[in-house]
């Protein structure tokens, strides 16, 4: 059966159904604002606890990170994806969720082949563009004479 592009995509259209975004966006409005309130929540507890505010701060970052890989094991943190959809993109929290998501799908494949190698596939693109456009926001700022 032969169809055109365009046969095509009306297919699509009449079989997909609409997306909710009005409840897609309040639940990710929700999902990503509770973490963001516990992440503030640890790093007042840190702050509590006598760390200095960067400390603190510094400190709520490695908790958030370190609750995220637990929670993306554990398989909680993808149910609460398919929940609050891109509320759970929040940076730090995201970003953890995505190197341990394909370390985990991958470690049936062994170590070093598995998880070490597929650890960075999602993330890794994101690190080097990261890094890339930091040195050179650096670069501009030392150029321009800004401090």
């Amino acid at each position: 059966m032969e169809i055109s592009p365009q046969e095509y995509q009306a297919y699509v259209r009449r079989r997909a159904r609409p997306s909710p975004i009005v409840k897609d966006t309040a639940l990710a409005f929700a999902v990503g604002g509770a973490i963001c309130v516990l992440g503030q929540a640890i790093q007042n507890a840190w702050a509590a606890a006598g760390l200095d505010r960067e400390a603190a701060g510094t400190a709520a970052s490695c908790t958030l990170v370190l609750l995220s890989a637990l929670l993306t094991w554990l398989n909680v943190y993808n149910r609460l994806a398919r929940f609050g959809g891109a509320g759970t993109l929040v940076p730090i929290t995201g970003f953890a969720n995505a190197v341990v998501s394909p370390a985990i799908d991958f470690r049936s494949e062994g170590f070093v082949t598995g998880m070490a190698a597929k650890m960075f596939t999602v993330a890794g693109p994101v690190i080097v563009y990261g890094t890339l456009a930091s040195v050179l926001y650096g670069a501009a700022l030392m150029l321009l004479g800004t401090p």
